[in-house]
Formats: structure tokens, C-alpha cells, sequence
């Protein structure tokens, strides 16, 4: 069973206070008990998150017990503390199954609480010998403990926001700088051969015309206009994906998919000849889709798969829908994409040092992952020498996708 992240961001917080173990020792020197522990606890899990153990109980940071085996279950629910110093000879206690399941004489449980009064957890001490805990100043003194551990904790986690919003800060600072630097050195190809164009026309277009090379230098000028709008395209994505909209799809069921993407397929295999291309489309249930969205996905993949796969070897794509979903895989051989590079790979402005001049912004892997999280899908990348690279989009099936 998959833990709680929470639980986990609790726990390495808890980890980074050396004041809390300090707490503890001072219970257990107060108390005369062996055991004591900080536990994280709400309706469904008990979680250890720092242990002082004299008593070699079991238990140790990040061990978790069910939550019904636990007196600080009750603890949480009625929020008051839970002490008792001899429980076989207390007439509620000595009745009761937990300190008979775990062997205890003595018990202590306070509640701890965040500062805006949420629960968090409890400060307990056990044992398997009678403690004497009748003193109303002890139980103050455990009282005030569990108030400076909920004081801790939310000052450490108030300068882990802190640096997180830092990091964040140096984050955007850092993909500015990338935008204006890739962006410049990108646009200044098209850009270039698109003034070149001109400047041919202006002065030689009547005798271009005659010899027959206007068709060609209208050509080279459409594929810079258009190298500029997928750029500008691509550039529109991203804006959107980080203003936190995330990118726009229009979900509909049609038949225009299968179609979207042979003409993908089609094209580039117009546009690269000498290469194979071996693909397969099976849909044999709807999808719930934006076409032209998942097309782009294709258009990418299959387009770096052309860039990066051995010349003699086929590029392989295969694109399935059945009742567990729909997906999308591409395939090339060549070099395999090391682990190291794997992890950045859908990162926005990346580009392996390899690819730096492929004429991209490092946006176009950034882009597909968004498009699939806006079908509610994702998409995982594998490589290795035998079977070859492999992107795979996958989505679940239609029922499960929204609507609007």
C-alpha cells in the first residue's frame, strides 16, 4: 500500500528537529518511562516520526501501527490526554485489550496541535512497569513539551516554505534566462533566411521568375514562417502551462484521431524519404480526445525518433485504443538515452548537449507530457541497447476522463 506523501513530508520534518529527541529523553527522565515517542495520527494511520527506546520495544521512525490498536486513536477523537501509571490495577484500564496486546503498565498520551488548532499527532510514554504519574504538575510539564514539539514543527516547516520559495524564485529566474537566450539564437535561422529571401526577390525576382527558381526561394521562405510559428506555438504552450491553466484541450469522440495521426505519419515520411516507418493504428474502442493535441504528440515524438534513431533501422509506431485506454508508442534504435538525461528530458528549455542544434526551443518533450496530463494520461520514456528508445503516452479509457 502507497503511504500518505503527507505522512512522509511530516516525517522528515519531525527528522530535521534534534530539539524533539532531546523532548523525549527529558519524558523519559520525568517520567521514569522507557519508552517514548512522537507519533503522527489522524483517522487512519499511527505513524512513529522520532523514538527514544530504552526497552527495545520495536518501534522506530516511519514503523506504522492500525490505527484501531492504538489508545491515541481516542486520544485524537476526544482530544483530552490519556494517563494511567498502573494499568492492572486500574478498573477501566485493567479491562481494556490494548495494554494487554502490547504488554504496557504504564501510559501516557497528550495531544499535540498545530498552531490554527488541527490535530497532529500525540506525545506518548510506555512501559512495561508501573510509573507514577498522579502529579498534576507532570501531566502541565508533558502538556507544555507537546505545545514546543507543534512550535518546532511549524517552524521548520515555515522555512522549508521558505526555501522552497526561494528555489521556486531562482527556478523562473533561471527559465527566463533561458527563454531569451535559446529563443534569440532560434529565431535568428528562419529569420535570416526569411530576410535573405526577401532581399533575393527584391532585386532578381523577374529573373528568378524566368529561370524558374521563385518556386524554390518562396519555398525556403514558407518553411522559416513556419518554423517561427511552431516556435511562437510552442512558446503560447508553455506560457499557458506555467500560468497554471495548464494546456487547453477540447475533448470530443469522433473518428478524426486515427485520421490526425496517418497524416502525421504520411507527412514525415514524405519528409524523410530514405527512412522506414512501420506503424500500426487499432482502435477498436472510442476515445475521448482533443485530435489535434494528441496529433502534436506524435508530430514530436516521431519527429526526434527521425533525429536521434539509427538510419538503418525502422521507426516503429503503434497506437491502440481498447477498453483499458488509449496509447501511443513510439520506437527507434541507436544510442540509448542514459539514466541521467532520462530524468530531464521533460523538463521546459532541456536539450541534451547532443541536441543543441536541433533548431528547438527544449520545450517540445515539456509540451507532450502537459498534453498528456490534460487527457489525463502521462507519458514514461524507456531505453536500452536491446529493445531501443521507446516514448509510450497513455490515457485511461473514455469513462474515466472528464468531459468539460
Amino acid at each position: 500500500m502507497i503511504r500518505d506523501p503527507a505522512i512522509d513530508r511530516d516525517l522528515a520534518t519531525i527528522g530535521r528537529l534534534p530539539s524533539v529527541q532531546r523532548i523525549l529523553e527529558v519524558v523519559a527522565a520525568q517520567t521514569g518511562m522507557r519508552f517514548t515517542v512522537v507519533a503522527r495520527v489522524d483517522e487512519e494511520s499511527w505513524t512513529a516520526c522520532a523514538v527514544h527506546d530504552q526497552i527495545d520495544f520495536g518501534l522506530v521512525p516511519g514503523s506504522q501501527l492500525a490505527i484501531n490498536t492504538t489508545i491515541c486513536d481516542q486520544v485524537r477523537r476526544q482530544r483530552e490526554p490519556v494517563l494511567f501509571g498502573q494499568a492492572s490495577s486500574d478498573p477501566h484500564w485493567s479491562a481494556h485489550p490494548i495494554p494487554a496486546m502490547y504488554g504496557i503498565e504504564s501510559y501516557v498520551s497528550i495531544p499535540i496541535y498545530r498552531s490554527d488548532g488541527a490535530f497532529f499527532g500525540t506525545l506518548c510514554a510506555i512501559d512495561v512497569r508501573a510509573a507514577k504519574l498522579d502529579d498534576p504538575a507532570l501531566r502541565q510539564s508533558l502538556e507544555l513539551y507537546a505545545q514546543l514539539i507543534a512550535a518546532h514543527l511549524e517552524a521548520e516547516e515555515r522555512v522549508a516554505d521558505s526555501d522552497r520559495e526561494l528555489f521556486a524564485a531562482r527556478d523562473v529566474a533561471r527559465l527566463r534566462e533561458q527563454f531569451i537566450a535559446i529563443l534569440g539564437h532560434d529565431l535568428q535561422g528562419p529569420l535570416h533566411a526569411l530576410g535573405m529571401g526577401v532581399g533575393i526577390l527584391r532585386q532578381s525576382g523577374p529573373e528568378l521568375a524566368a529561370r524558374g527558381h521563385l518556386d524554390a526561394h518562396l519555398a525556403r521562405m514558407e518553411r522559416s514562417c513556419d518554423r517561427m510559428q511552431d516556435l511562437i506555438r510552442d512558446l503560447l504552450d508553455f506560457a499557458r502551462g506555467r500560468l497554471g491553466g495548464g494546456i487547453p484541450v477540447f475533448l470530443r469522440t469522433s473518428d478524426a484521431l486515427s485520421a490526425a495521426l496517418e497524416q502525421v505519419v504520411s507527412e514525415l515520411q514524405i519528409a524523410h524519404p530514405q527512412r522506414q516507418i512501420v506503424w500500426r493504428l487499432a482502435f477498436d474502442a472510442p476515445v475521448l480526445a482533443d485530435e489535434k493535441r494528441i496529433a502534436q504528440v506524435l508530430a514530436n515524438l516521431l519527429g526526434n525518433a527521425l533525429a536521434h534513431g539509427a538510419a538503418d533501422h525502422p521507426i516503429e509506431v503503434a497506437a491502440v485504443s481498447d477498453s483499458d485506454g488509449f496509447s501511443l508508442a513510439v520506437r527507434n534504435h541507436g544510442s540509448t538515452i542514459p539514466p541521467e538525461t532520462r530524468v530531464r528530458l521533460f523538463e521546459p528549455f532541456w536539450r541534451a548537449s547532443s541536441d543543441k542544434a536541433s533548431g528547438g526551443l527544449g520545450l517540445g518533450l515539456y509540451i507532450c507530457a502537459e498534453i498528456a496530463r490534460a487527457h489525463g494520461g502521462r507519458i514514461e520514456v524507456a531505453s536500452d541497447a536491446v529493445d531501443g528508445t521507446v516514448f509510450r503516452f497513455a490515457m485511461p479509457p473514455s469513462a474515466a476522463l472528464p468531459t468539460a
